[in-house]
């Protein structure tokens, strides 16, 4: 099901690697957007929304942008890292609605491939599971597993979306050495309410940060 390169067999190795056998030299911070000043250069698909007093890319659903960045010094390393909200009534992988699934690619090589559900466990009742932050078919997390946040507010009024946003903050570091990166993200959600599915289940992203690492 997953779509993946050689570079998905470097990321434990490498851990191990840095933390061993060697030491970096130089950090280069390559992309940084908060999307504050409405630059959405070099993003295909790229919309803005507000979320939280705050700019950010997005909402999307049942959509997707992919971010090119060009001319990448010579690295050794890549880190990819940004806050990602998952809005409203997203199921996880309860049926009829689930799997509810959001990616990342990078180079076309799929690095996550995950569940979330912002459904709360409450006692007596069933617990949707999540796969993040394994990735899908994993049906062992609970719902919010991960997150950096579950206190945000969702995206329109309170009796459409009374689970609110669940924040989470996804970093990838990887073995890579091309002097262009293409990051794209992306979903896949039942949506019920057709007259605005942004009310729904949405999920938007800030303060993207790419840096190349030199060994």
């Amino acid at each position: 099901m997953l779509l993946m390169n050689k570079r998905l067999f470097f990321i434990i190795p490498l851990i191990i690697s840095l933390s061993c056998n060697t030491h970096v030299s130089n950090e280069i911070v390559v992309y940084s957007n908060d999307f504050e000043n409405g630059d959405l250069s070099n993003i295909t698909g790229g919309v803005l929304g507000q979320f939280n007093g705050s700019k950010v890319l997005g909402q999307f659903s049942n959509g997707d942008f992919i971010l090119s960045v060009n001319n990448l010094p010579k690295h050794d390393l890549i880190t990819v890292s940004f806050d990602l909200y998952i809005h409203d009534n997203w199921r996880g992988n309860l049926p009829p609605d689930g799997p509810e699934i959001w990616q990342m690619k990078i180079d076309n090589a799929v690095y996550t491939y995950a569940t979330f559900s912002n459904l709360g466990c409450k006692p007596g009742n069933i617990c949707p599971p999540q796969s993040y932050p394994a990735n899908y078919p994993s049906t062992e997390n609970n719902p919010q597993t991960g997150a950096y946040r579950t206190d945000l507010p969702g995206v329109c009024s309170l009796a459409s979306s009374p689970t609110g946003t669940t924040m989470y903050k996804i970093t990838k570091t990887f073995k890579d050495s091309y002097n262009t990166l293409s990051l794209e993200c992306l979903d896949n959600l039942d949506q019920k309410d057709f007259s605005n599915p942004k009310c729904e289940k949405s999920w938007s992203i800030d303060n993207i940060v790419i840096q190349a690492i030199t060994l």
